[in-house]
């Protein structure tokens, strides 16, 4: 019973045709190919680098600590009043005074507790630089999908190409052997059967050459989507409605996004910083100096305190800083206007594209409708004499091409209807 399952089962598979089975949709190429491109490694890295950026600002509250070590000679120092010299000697006292080389070896240590907002502000520019960072790299990797989009209708036309030259070389192979037949039995000259076989090898000749069109449409696609592409299969007619997402603008919201986080770090450039502090050190001389004055001898001296700094220097600057980043804006703005000016007018050309492809195709129906009643009466005539073989591989030779213009103009309008949506969307739904 297994056994029988198994061989129904692989006779199931082998009725399946094998362009179900392996054909990739134009989405699944288009999701396959920004996963491979080596770009999209580039998000996570601009990912951490703000993410270090951010963690290097924060730490701007821990305590900041400074060692310092000093060693200096002056050409003079603080000293007893004449008077009191004279006085200390008189009681036995000789006053040393304070030595011209003095030595520090101290340490700092800096705690901020107010910052008027500054890493807060610093913080969200950070941010905002990465946002606009991992903008500008979408809007590069967007641009693959216009690349997977000329090889996938590439390949999608030469495909049709092929089946076309098929049936091509099944006509002229039929009439081939027709007359070989009709010259056989003297009713048809040698000429007319060597040029309907010529014509056959050419066919078989151009069919090589769409083989090999096919292979390197097929490497540079699989090659591109990081898989194995073995066919690809017609996507349908979608239209692209609603309003236009590309990268583009996204890209101009966050660079806007940075330019208010600048504007907003103007305001906490004027607000006062208030710290508290530890200052210590061990040297000569001492902070009492009296003592120092009086023995020459190291010693541990230190303080704590709080510090208020107001530095109205931004004062001078914030003019001009505001109309720069209004300027800047403005800039942006003007950006995102002509982007979208562009896009439209690639719209309506597109628009008017597709409808005259479509147009052409309500033509090509009817073209081959009376391309195929010529060339079935050509090969009619020609059994019965009254034309030769020059004439029918005429009318088949026009035959094929109206079904290859037919063709074309099929895929073509499917690609402007994707070009379409590359131009508006940046997303693809089936």
């Amino acid at each position: 019973m297994k056994k029988l399952l198994k061989v129904t089962a692989c006779a199931l598979l082998a009725m399946v045709p094998a362009d179900a089975v392996l054909a990739q949709t134009l989405e699944e190429c288009q999701q396959a190919a920004e996963r491979n491109y080596p770009l999209v490694k580039k998000f996570a890295m601009l990912s951490r680098m703000t993410d270090y950026t951010v963690s290097n600002i924060q730490k701007g509250w821990l305590p900041q600590l400074t060692a310092s070590a000093q060693s200096t000679y002056q050409s003079d120092v603080a000293s007893w009043p004449s008077a009191f010299s004279t006085l200390m000697q008189q009681v036995g006292v000789e006053p040393a005074g304070l030595r011209k080389d003095q030595y520090k070896i101290g340490i700092d240590v800096q705690q901020t507790v107010y910052d008027g907002g500054t890493i807060h502000s610093q913080k969200a520019i950070a941010r905002s630089q990465g946002d606009v960072g991992q903008a500008q790299n979408a809007v590069e990797l967007y641009a693959v999908r216009k690349r997977v989009n000329e090889l996938y209708f590439g390949l999608l036309l030469l495909h049709d190409k092929k089946q076309l030259n098929e049936d091509l070389q099944y006509l002229l192979a039929e009439n081939e052997r027709k007359l070989s037949s009709m010259f056989q039995h003297g009713t048809a000259a040698e000429c007319d059967y060597q040029l309907v076989k010529a014509e056959h090898l050419a066919a078989v000749q151009q069919m090589t050459l769409l083989q090999s069109q096919e292979r390197a449409f097929r490497q540079m696609l699989s090659h591109l989507c990081g898989m194995e592409v073995n066919q690809v299969s017609k996507p349908p007619v979608v239209v692209s409605t609603g309003e236009n997402n590309r990268p583009e603008l996204k890209l101009i919201h966050q660079q806007l996004k940075l330019v208010q986080a600048q504007r907003k770090a103007l305001d906490s450039q004027l607000r006062p910083r208030l710290s508290i502090f530890v200052s210590g050190y061990y040297g000569y001389p001492g902070l009492n100096m009296f003592d120092d004055m009086m023995k020459h001898q190291w010693s541990l001296n230190g303080m704590v305190g709080a510090r208020l700094t107001w530095n109205i220097g931004a004062l001078y600057t914030r003019k001009a800083d505001k109309a720069q980043l209004d300027t800047q804006c403005s800039l942006y703005e003007l950006q995102r206007e002509q982007f979208l000016f562009n896009t439209t007018l690639e719209q309506i050309q597109q628009d008017e594209n597709i409808e005259n492809f479509r147009r052409l195709m309500a033509d090509d129906d009817e073209i081959i409708r009376l391309r195929s009643a010529v060339r079935k009466s050509s090969e009619s005539k020609l059994s019965h004499g009254v034309i030769d073989a020059s004439e029918l591989v005429r009318q088949i030779t026009q035959e094929n091409n109206a079904k290859t213009q037919r063709s074309l103009h099929e895929i073509e309008m499917l690609r402007e209807i994707y070009h379409r949506k590359y131009t508006i969307d940046n997303s693809y739904s089936q």
